[in-house]
């Protein structure tokens, strides 16, 4: 298996099933950590929207619920479910809640963050709402702060070219 790719991480979901993320070969991914009382939480429904416009392609956003920013996270398990249904984030999925930076990070986020690890860039997150931009390999391309929106043309435009590169 290839080490500088996040095929090799197994996830939970929020039912606590175990995931592999090789399930998700050839695809394009936005990796995500989220929150449900932060102030980018409409940034939900822009994932959709962006889910929505390359529904029908490779592509797909993976969002990881953390409470490591502001306590911002106090949901678990279904409450967490519930909520980003009512806040329009249905069609991609929400695994379990995670640590996303420090000593205590989840393996994918601490493989994510770190330039020695994912071979590409270093980038930790700072707050929620964080996105790594993933190719049909597995290797990070690209990150994005908080406050760049989901449905950013230059989060689209990066997202179609991975889509259009040959794997």
């Amino acid at each position: 298996m290839d080490n500088s790719s996040v095929h090799k991480f197994n996830v939970q979901k929020l039912n606590g099933d175990d995931v592999s993320l090789s399930a998700y070969k050839n695809k394009v991914l936005l990796i995500v950590n989220t929150a449900s009382q932060c102030g980018f939480t409409p940034q939900l429904k822009d994932l959709a929207e962006l889910k929505e416009t390359f529904k029908d392609a490779d592509f797909e956003i993976l969002a990881f619920p953390s409470n490591d920013f502001g306590g911002q996270e106090p949901l678990d398990g279904a409450a967490i479910a519930a909520f980003c249904e009512s806040s329009g984030a249905k069609n991609f999925p929400i695994f379990d809640k995670i640590r996303v930076r420090g000593s205590f990070a989840h393996p994918l986020y601490q493989f994510l963050a770190n330039k020695k690890e994912n071979g590409k860039l270093s980038s930790v997150p700072r707050w929620n709402f964080h996105k790594f931009l993933i190719d049909r390999d597995g290797h990070v391309t690209d990150f994005y702060y908080p406050f760049t929106k989901p449905t950013a043309s230059k989060i689209r435009k990066k997202i179609e070219r991975l889509l259009a590169a040959a794997h």
